[in-house]
């Protein structure tokens, strides 16, 4: 009797437990992740080990400063110590992306667990000695590992939440798309390519007070295109887009599923010549003008295998973040404004 009781104790706290949120994981004093984020501190306050402030918040588990610094150091190792060079704006971006991974990784995982998917360590091993090809060896793995403070423990239990999560997506997300012969054949009579200059301005870390300036200025040079100013000249002046800014924004022959997606949509049907309406994507808010669209000039069979295949990239991409949205919700995950 005394055993049957003992072990209905142990259902019960096991039931409580998963009833309730995970603990917040918090820095521990007197260690390189500690020391690190306390220098990055000194540039961003938010990021001060101590006060271990909430990056995402969800209602079965948080994100904490203190754990996307302790991530940055175990991925990263010694080169981890760049974080704390950068200035505030550069700080906010790396964390802010880095606290997203790490929160959607959280609930992949946990949903893989649900979905009673385990990877095999043969498969982590198979991985492990494709790495030690790429550097050399065994040894020189391992010798570049201590060079830069990480550990081997860390590297395979990368690999394997990695493969975990990779079987979870192909799985329920993945393996149920098809492609037919309908949407190739919609997709030959698409435009393939479009020609567009365009003007970002970055808003990444940035404010919400902050971002609105943006929109607002965002709001005036589309006024000042339409109204006849060259966009080509106004790219190069308030573009914030390294890879057009001194071609005055310019992008040749963009083809579908080559840009993030509420660019790609603007590209493909704003009419040329006219100006899109200010949008925004990950980056920050844009502006673009179509110069050039272009149809497909091959034959529908020689091009088909590479459109079903980019049809399949295209709607595994869509079908992941409307899945990746729908977990977020069901969680209440809250990115926290910092």
């Amino acid at each position: 009797m005394k055993k049957v009781f003992v072990l209905w104790c142990l259902s019960i706290v096991l039931l409580l437990s998963c009833g309730t949120k995970q603990a917040d994981f918090k820095l521990e004093k007197d260690t390189p992740e500690y020391e690190l984020a306390s220098k990055v501190a000194e540039t961003l306050p938010y990021m001060d080990p101590e006060k271990n402030n909430v990056l995402i918040s969800s209602k079965e588990f948080n994100v904490t400063t203190g754990e996307v610094i302790y991530d940055i150091r175990r991925n990263f190792g010694n080169r981890a110590s760049q974080l704390a060079n950068m200035n505030e704006e550069q700080i906010k971006v790396n964390v802010s992306q880095f606290a997203n991974m790490l929160g959607e990784r959280k609930i992949l995982l946990r949903e893989a667990q649900e979905a009673n998917i385990v990877t095999e360590q043969s498969r982590v091993d198979s991985i492990l000695k494709m790495q030690y090809q790429r550097t050399g060896g065994e040894e020189k793995f391992f010798q570049f590992l201590e060079r830069n403070g990480q550990l081997i423990e860390d590297v395979k239990d990368d690999i394997s939440k990695r493969l975990t999560i990779e079987s979870y997506v192909n799985k329920v997300v993945y393996d149920p798309i098809r492609v037919t012969t309908e949407d190739i054949e919609h997709a030959y009579n698409e435009d393939k390519t479009a020609t567009v200059r365009h003007i970002l301005m970055k808003t990444q870390g940035k404010s919400d007070s902050a971002k609105q300036e943006i929109k607002k200025n965002m709001d005036e040079i589309l006024e000042r295109a339409k109204k006849g100013e060259d966009f080509a000249k106004l790219a190069k002046e308030y573009s914030e887009d390294p890879g057009s800014k001194s071609n005055g924004g310019l992008y040749q022959d963009i083809q579908r599923g080559q840009m993030v997606k509420p660019f790609e949509e603007a590209a493909f049907s704003v009419p040329i010549g006219e100006f899109s309406d200010v949008f925004e994507t990950q980056y920050g808010y844009h502006i673009l003008t179509v110069l050039e669209r272009k149809k497909e000039t091959k034959p529908l069979e020689e091009v088909r295998q590479q459109l079903e295949d980019r049809l399949k990239q295209q709607k595994n991409r869509d079908a992941y973040q409307q899945h990746i949205e729908n977990l977020k919700s069901r969680y209440e995950y809250e990115v926290i404004e910092f």
